[in-house]
């Protein structure tokens, strides 16, 4: 059982007019006056609750119906759609991503800059007239132009259809852990009535965000599919869903500035900004830091549909089908165990199983795990914040890596098959992408799909590691450099994908 240390309201006061000032070091502008009231003792804290004062009001309710003003039905309910669990097993009918009728070419051809982005100001000041007060020139979608909600190409729609498998899956997802689990099953992983309502909410945010993508799709938009999750214990269910909500958020970052729909991706930016919330949470009860970047990873949406179609078991006749690349599974040997308080002392595979975004074991002996140790530094159980003495992973650690070959069925039906690009050589680097930085580390092969690399100590800026977080390792063929808004130029040279645990 997870437990928490109640200290008396005359003990923390002694302690917070014992403790100093919070200091900073370098930092010289701490005599603010606005700092000079002090904490009260606590001695009057309420003991009984209500009835409520009375405030002037009216009645009033939401429109609903054919009324004026009335909400937008929902496209499932709050709980979730027609769904059920396990793996398929059954023969797919139809196998492959959807193509187009014909293919241009192997590889995007890296071009020269755009010759008209030339705009650098000089002196502070506007260069244009302004089309209206406070409005300065340029900017897209500003012309008052009536917004039209829709998507606007292929690339809009695979990608909107791509986020919306997401998105069903979350529906679904979150649902299903407190279906599963117990009070006493979530209380022994520190996790109160509170904090499951907490999750309850966030499957009510999903079916609204899945009911804004299928607006946004129209009438193909895909329904909700079957699921096979990694999970048995709470820990290893909210461990799972930072993992998730982690390839999901990035998956947006990474294509939501080339939508040709600007107005799709102002409502799709509305409904991200949410997602990284969950993902922080989840981080959160996962007995992590819960945010320790100082950017967040965008990824092309290959690399989400990779990691996520493993565990979409099956989906109905005649779903809509994605054209993303499904690539091979890379897989981290020595990937660090969460529940640990030591978790450079993690066996090899302690993962629940053999699917790249698999959670960590969570039912390791109790004197090795951090779970109910209520000791700072150590500790890892649902917190606000953890600030752990020993780093998950680090600078200069050896990384040990096997990887599938391709051709191996996944996703939905088993009907997708995992590839890599003719253009393809024989893996040579490790991709480590995180934040703004794309490092690549030499791979050195011990086998013919087995090898090592070590951990990058490259920083984004001065003082922020780029290798943190829940972030992605790709195992490439050359080390091409790219940047974030770019990095889909990769794919060609990737032979296999990970989600990697750095912190």
């Amino acid at each position: 059982m997870y437990t928490k240390t109640i200290l008396s309201s005359a003990v923390l006061a002694g302690l917070a007019a014992a403790a100093p000032a919070p200091q900073v070091s370098g930092y010289t502008g701490a005599n603010a006056p606005y700092a000079s009231v002090k904490p009260s003792p606590l001695t009057t804290l309420a003991k009984t609750f209500g009835p409520d004062s009375a405030v002037s009001a009216i009645h009033t309710a939401a429109p609903n119906g054919t009324m004026s003003g009335a909400a937008a039905p929902l496209r499932s309910s709050v709980l979730t759609g027609a769904t059920s669990h396990g793996p398929f097993s059954g023969t797919a009918t139809t196998t492959g991503a959807v193509m187009a009728s014909s293919t241009v070419g192997l590889t995007i051809p890296a071009l020269p800059p755009n010759p008209t982005a030339t705009y650098y100001n000089t002196n502070g000041k506007l260069t244009k007239p302004e089309p209206a007060p406070y409005t300065p020139a340029g900017g897209l979608g500003t012309n008052g132009t009536l917004p039209r909600y829709m998507v606007e190409s292929d690339f809009d729609y695979e990608s909107i259809t791509l986020g919306l498998y997401q998105e069903w899956i979350e529906l679904d997802l979150f649902n299903n852990g407190l279906a599963t689990f117990s009070e006493a099953d979530f209380l022994a992983a520190g996790l109160t009535a509170e904090d499951r309502e907490l999750i309850r909410f966030m499957a009510q945010q999903e079916s609204g965000h899945a009911t804004l993508l299928s607006n946004m799709l129209g009438a193909t938009a895909p329904p909700q599919c079957t699921y096979n999750y990694p999970y048995s214990t709470v820990r290893e269910f909210v461990d799972f869903n930072q993992i998730l909500t982690r390839w999901g958020e990035s998956g947006v970052w990474g294509f939501i500035n080339h939508l040709d729909s600007r107005e799709v991706g102002q409502l799709l930016a509305q409904s991200i900004a949410t997602e990284a919330r969950q993902q922080m949470i989840f981080r959160q009860m996962s007995g992590l830091f819960p945010m320790p970047v100082w950017f967040e990873t965008g990824i092309p949406q290959s690399w989400a549909w990779t990691f996520l179609a493993p565990y979409i078991s099956s989906c109905p006749a005649n779903t809509t089908r994605l054209a993303w690349q499904n690539f091979p599974a890379l897989h981290v040997v020595n990937q660090a165990n969460i529940n640990r308080f030591s978790p450079n002392d993690t066996a090899d595979w302690e993962r629940v199983g053999n699917r790249t975004s698999d959670p960590a074991i969570s039912t390791i002996p109790q004197n090795q795990s951090c779970i109910n140790l209520n000791v700072t530094g150590q500790g890892c159980g649902p917190a606000i914040s953890r600030n752990k003495s020993e780093p998950l992973t680090f600078p200069g650690k050896q990384i040990r890596l096997t990887w599938d070959a391709p051709g191996q069925a996944v996703g939905p039906n088993n009907s997708y098959v995992t590839s890599v690009s003719p253009v393809a050589g024989a893996p040579a680097f490790v991709a480590w992408v995180a934040q703004l930085n794309l490092t690549y580390t030499p791979l050195i092969k011990t086998g013919p799909n087995s090898g090592y690399t070590y951990q990058p100590a490259s920083e984004v800026y001065v003082g922020d590691p780029a290798a943190n977080d829940t972030m992605f390792i790709a195992l490439t063929d050359t080390n091409l450099f790219l940047t974030p808004f770019n990095l889909s130029m990769i794919n060609p040279h990737v032979l296999a994908l990970s989600v990697f645990q750095a912190g």
